[in-house]
């Protein structure tokens, strides 16, 4: 059984899956309420919650769900998964890593913490610059659009500066929201490798220390990691060498 959910954001399709569910489930309540949310908002963000009760799939319906995903591959903004259900959250972490738009899981008794990342922005990318230095700060957790935003900033500070002293600014980095946006990070690295004479990378996680390591491979420069509490010195070293 499938059950249309109330008292959620603009924009906001929410859906309530318990006992087993059919075909019939998916023609009758599942792809009307996608059509017409897609029909008068472009692309959604949805919420699944997935009670203690929920059976599975008849085949049919799952033959519907392939489909109707297959259809609708990129009409959603983001998606919210809560469930306790193991099997299904291990489905959902696998499905999460190849669909074009972030996925994240939350348990049933989550729900307002859903509903609070679904109607809240995600991730963003600050470029700028300071006299030789260009400074791009990762914030948040980073999905594809937020590549495609800085296209352009970053081909304009680029062309002014040769060679460039690059300051990555990873305090307030989180991840990447899916391979896609995983992906479109290297392959920025690759169409910019060549440019950056030296990076220092600024971060607070032991994973960014190995990042800044990992970086050194790919690019043609000299790179250098600096805690969090050292921006001063990490400016200082990309000005003085």
């Amino acid at each position: 059984m499938i059950t249309l959910m109330e008292d959620l954001p603009q924009g906001t399709l929410g859906l309530s899956f318990s006992g087993e569910v059919t075909g019939a489930d998916y023609d009758r309540v599942l792809v009307p309420a996608i059509d017409a949310a897609l029909e008068q908002q472009g692309r959604i963000k949805a919420l699944l919650v997935f009670g203690q009760d929920f059976q599975g799939y008849t085949l049919e319906a799952a033959w519907d769900d392939t489909s109707l995903g297959l259809r609708h591959w990129d009409g959603f903004e983001r998606l919210a998964v809560a469930s306790d259900v193991p099997w299904l959250r291990q489905a959902f972490r696998a499905i999460g890593l190849v669909l074009p738009y972030p996925v994240r899981l939350f348990n049933t008794d989550e729900l307002e913490q859903a509903r609070r990342w679904l109607g809240e922005s995600l991730g963003t990318i600050h470029v700028d610059q300071q006299d030789e230095v260009v400074i791009i700060a990762m914030i948040g957790r980073l999905d594809p659009k937020a590549y495609r935003r800085i296209d352009d900033d970053l081909a304009n500070v680029f062309s002014h500066h040769a060679p460039v002293r690059l300051l990555l600014d990873l305090r307030q980095f989180d991840g990447w929201l899916g391979l896609n946006a995983l992906s479109m990070h290297f392959a920025l690295i690759r169409e910019y490798r060549t440019l950056p004479q030296l990076v220092a990378v600024i971060g607070a996680q032991r994973w960014q220390h190995a990042a800044q390591r990992m970086l050194g491979l790919f690019v043609n420069a000299r790179t250098r990691y600096f805690d969090s509490d050292h921006v001063a010195e990490a400016q200082q070293w990309l000005c003085a060498a």
